[in-house]
């Protein structure tokens, strides 16, 4: 990148959607733009010295790098991203690798059977509370506690896995 007008264009292209990551991962607006600030101050002190085949994936990176850093530096509240990460895994639980995938088959085999059925039927075959109400001829609301109830376990069962390797999938996800 050579000229000031291509660092305005890239400025103008990927401000928002940078911004839009950062708060994803952060749910701190002032934190969110400083972070992609610090991400376009470094590209343009560092503008004659790199070579970026991909403006685009160098960008998220870099934010993501950054986010990392404050995390390192304690500035954000880190319950804000363990909370995120737990729903994100919960949600997510069948695309991850063989450990962490292992733990949450775990987690969902402590869970009482029943139980255990709805929280499959909703998150993995992606059915809503009044099919899963049908399906298994209970009520919608019996539906709904237990959904609430399997999550909630699941959420605890989460909180025991080591921090450091859920903040690090939970930032790889945005890559």
């Amino acid at each position: 990148m050579d000229t000031t007008e291509n660092f305005e264009k890239i400025y103008a292209a990927y401000w928002e959607k940078l911004n839009a990551f950062s708060f994803k991962i952060t749910q701190d607006q002032h934190l969110a733009q400083n972070v992609v600030q610090d991400v376009f101050i470094d590209l343009w002190e560092r503008r004659k010295k790199i070579d970026i085949s991909s403006v685009e994936n160098y960008l998220f990176r870099a934010v993501k790098n950054q986010i990392f850093k404050n995390y390192r530096d304690e500035k954000f509240d880190k319950t804000i991203l363990e909370d995120h990460f737990e729903h994100y895994l919960i949600d997510n639980f069948s695309s991850f690798d063989t450990e962490i995938s292992d733990k949450l088959h775990l987690l969902l085999n402590s869970l009482p059977e029943k139980r255990r059925e709805i929280i499959l039927m909703h998150k993995i075959q992606e059915m809503n509370i009044d099919e899963i109400a049908l399906e298994l001829s209970i009520s919608k609301q019996t539906v709904k506690n237990q959904i609430s109830m399997g999550l909630k376990q699941l959420r605890i069962g989460l909180k025991n896995l080591n921090w450091m390797l859920v903040l690090l999938l939970f930032l790889s996800i945005f890559l």
